[in-house]
């Protein structure tokens, strides 16, 4: 997959008073035609990423396996397309070896498409289990806050 934004370290977050990030509808296309792969593989494009939360634009043409962020909180807006996505559960590993990718047992399982929202817990396993053509949403992960 081509995932420029991935390999770069991320910025520390502004300091309390900042002006916030603000990116419009066109330049958040831009900026994912820009990183788009020309195979057709998962793209990941960085919109503002810092120590505390990563802002992408996150395309895919089809599934990828299975995955949980430890400490952090998701949420997915789908910006275009649609697909099946799953959350909660167990991750499922498939035998060494196999072609097979990383699934969810006893999960709950959504269609979404263009406007819809999806949260996912922190260390909360979430995969999109089928993709209807592409699918495409803006990822926002932040650090969950620390348990008392």
């Amino acid at each position: 997959a081509r995932t420029p934004s991935a390999a770069a370290e991320p910025s520390p977050a502004p300091p309390a008073g900042s002006a916030g990030t603000y990116k419009s509808g066109a330049e958040l296309m831009e900026i994912l035609k820009k990183n788009t792969s020309p195979t057709g593989e998962m793209t990941t494009s960085a919109v503002s990423n810092t120590d505390q939360y990563r802002v992408n634009i996150v395309h895919r043409v089809k599934p990828a396996g299975a995955i949980a962020h430890p400490g952090n909180t998701e949420l997915h807006y789908i910006i275009e397309g649609s697909g099946t996505v799953v959350t909660g559960g167990t991750i499922k590993r498939p035998a060494a070896g196999s072609n097979q990718l990383a699934s969810i047992e006893g999960g709950t399982t959504k269609h979404v498409t263009k406007g819809d929202v999806v949260i996912v817990p922190e260390n909360s396993a979430h995969w999109y289990k089928d993709i209807e053509g592409q699918i495409t949403y803006l990822e926002v992960r932040w650090l969950a806050p620390a348990k008392k």
